[in-house]
């Protein structure tokens, strides 16, 4: 039998959870867990510690209040972990607090632990890797490229696919009928726009995004937007995008997140091309193979200290993981209504200009495991293969 105890902070973090616990549960019938999770955690059995939400709390001014709450919880789970002496810690993103704990019970005991998400050392700061070794033994990537980095490190690391590749999709048909339900015509160019889902991205970006839409409205009077966003933003979204053009649809998950999830999906089926701020959802619009631009820019200060920390010449995973620059970036400076107004413009105009996107994020998508073993499994076979060849050695 096998004995694990899991920590997860946030929401993603509780969805790789549950993937890897339900194929743990496959592979090993017999399986024993103990942890910290939320409710897709919870519904494979495992009883929580504490609430999840404790720890979802990111950024200075949202911590420095909540400071000695969160340290007494990573001394708690520490003591709780070599109290119960499992086979394996596993630890789920959220490292500032995930590693912590790690480090503590690593002082205290002989616990392996594996840590699910690499740190982006190939994007900035690589002497992450370094000082995660000290308290981690094994990694589950997502990335194909990262584990040379984690092995150089001293740490077992182990691709074991992107959850995107498992993510259900929408059908031809939801994609319709998602244009039926909102008025929007058959041959209407549909532009999906996600303007990020922190208060300040929303704030930078949304005038911006906003201009750059009237123009392509100007050249395509058909123009039809929509604007998927999340429960923290909702509110502000809907009164920044008001004044677009192309009578924006926005889908607020505050209702019915169910429901606003299987719009999402619809959305990105249906539409033709979308401007987005940078991050994972790149390749949510690859795995639909919906054409996309990515702007986005940060306050002054943050844009001169990171983009010095910066080791690539991109942001966008698409371009990354198939080692293309298909898809064209308006970053920081750059990320200006009349450029991204005129690359939307082609997207829409040029299949030339298309073709290589789309041929991109096919081969990101094969890259990222598509068509073979779900990631949740996979990752579950990389772990007890670690916890066996550890107990060999």
């Amino acid at each position: 039998m096998t004995r694990l105890f899991f920590i997860a902070g946030e929401p993603s973090g509780d969805a790789l959870g549950a993937a890897l616990i339900a194929g743990l549960k496959e592979l090993d019938p017999g399986l024993e867990i103990h942890g910290v999770g939320g409710p897709l955690m919870q519904a494979e059995g495992l009883e929580s510690l504490f609430p999840m939400d404790e720890l979802s709390v990111m950024g200075i001014a949202e911590v420095l209040p909540r400071y000695a709450a969160l340290m007494r919880r990573i001394k708690e789970c520490a003591a709780e972990v070599v109290r119960l002496s499992p086979d394996a810690l596993v630890t789920i993103d959220s490292p500032d607090f995930c590693l912590r704990v790690a480090r503590r019970v690593k002082a205290q005991s002989h616990v392996r632990t594996v840590h699910y998400v690499a740190p982006t050392v190939w994007a900035w700061r690589p002497g992450r890797a370094a000082r995660m070794a000290e308290a981690v033994d094994q990694v589950l990537a997502l990335f194909p490229f990262e584990p040379p980095y984690m092995e150089a490190a001293g740490m077992r690391c182990d691709f074991v696919g992107h959850p995107v590749v498992a993510q259900p999709r929408a059908s031809d048909q939801e994609a319709r009928a998602f244009r039926d339900r909102h008025g929007i015509a058959a041959d209407a160019a549909l532009c999906l726009v996600l303007p990020g889902s922190r208060a300040g991205e929303v704030d930078r970006l949304a005038p911006v995004f906003g201009t750059a839409l009237q123009t392509v409205a100007s050249q395509h009077p058909g123009l039809r937007v929509v604007v998927p966003t999340t429960a923290g933003v909702a509110e502000r979204v809907a009164g920044l995008t008001a004044a677009w053009p192309g009578a924006p649809v926005l889908i607020d998950p505050r209702a019915d997140g169910t429901a606003a999830a299987a719009a999402k999906r619809a959305a990105f089926a249906a539409a033709d091309l979308a401007l987005a701020a940078s991050g994972t959802v790149s390749l949510e619009l690859a795995a639909s193979e919906t054409p996309m631009v990515i702007a986005y820019d940060m306050n002054w200060l943050s844009r001169q200290i990171i983009w010095r920390m910066v080791r690539l010449d991109t942001v966008t995973l698409v371009n990354i993981v198939s080692e293309t620059r298909a898809v064209p970036e308006f970053l920081g400076e750059a990320c200006q209504p009349g450029p991204i107004a005129a690359a939307l413009c082609l997207l829409l105009e040029d299949p030339a200009y298309r073709a290589p996107q789309i041929e991109a994020m096919r081969v990101t998508m094969e890259r990222l495991g598509q068509g073979g073993e779900a990631p949740g499994r996979r990752a579950a076979r990389a772990v007890l293969d670690g916890l066996a060849t550890a107990r060999r050695g």
